[in-house]
């Protein structure tokens, strides 16, 4: 089943998904807790301003698919919740690392480590790796590696909800530094021909993470065929 869902559609489902790992006392959510957790400020990318019949209708989306549906479980006030684990066949750190993905972007296995960590207990870096790794092999795949960039030691990781993106149009991370400990002291002045060499392999790499990108969008898409 192939996904392409609305990325109001995503930021609804990563909510329901996160509260009921992080915040299970207040799940199911009523469609007042759901807006609020929508356009929560914190803890999102992008910060969106949704309203409640925009949720709607993203909701009755959902539930067409099976992914979402109401209840009345906890009293007579309609709540929401999302049936992704049951119907993907998903364990709790699978959703934790895929809730996070949806509602903050892509991410590297250490930063989905420390921030899904509120809502499962992620022991170490090989529990959220083992988890990429079973939604990266789902059919249709959830998850897709990202080539790493210039600058970065560790590869990140996007969800696929919406079908697999234009890699070359997503926002680059920032770049990582060294410590401050081991940052060594730079020329002050630097010549003309290592000024050509080092744009040189600026090139050579760039060219490289393109090729990359191209052959990963298409073994995504190819995999994603398959399950259409």
């Amino acid at each position: 089943m192939r996904m392409n869902l609305s990325e109001l559609e995503i930021r609804i489902l990563g909510c329901l998904m996160e509260k009921e790992l992080a915040t299970p006392e207040i799940y199911p959510l009523t469609l007042n807790a759901l807006a609020a957790a929508c356009n929560q400020k914190s803890n999102r990318d992008p910060v969106m301003s949704v309203t409640e019949a925009e949720l709607l209708r993203g909701l009755e989306a959902l539930g067409g698919r099976g992914l979402a549906r109401l209840t009345t479980t906890g009293g007579r006030v309609p709540k929401y919740c999302h049936s992704v684990a049951e119907k993907l066949g998903l364990a709790a750190a699978e959703c934790a690392v895929l809730a996070e993905l949806m509602l903050r972007g892509a991410q590297t296995a250490a930063e989905l480590r420390s921030r899904a960590e509120r809502m499962t207990a992620l022991v170490d870096i090989e529990v959220v790796e083992e988890a990429l790794l079973k939604l990266q092999q789902h059919g249709p795949p959830l998850v897709a590696k990202l080539p790493r960039q210039p600058g970065r030691k560790e590869p990140r990781y996007l969800q696929l909800f919406a079908g697999m993106p234009d890699l070359a149009d997503l926002p680059e991370a920032p770049e990582e530094k060294e410590p401050a400990a081991a940052v060594r002291p730079r020329a002050t002045t630097a010549s003309p021909a290592a000024g050509n060499e080092r744009l040189e392999r600026l090139e050579e790499g760039i060219g490289s993470l393109r090729q990359e990108i191209a052959a990963l969008h298409r073994e995504v898409q190819e995999m994603m065929d398959a399950f259409a």
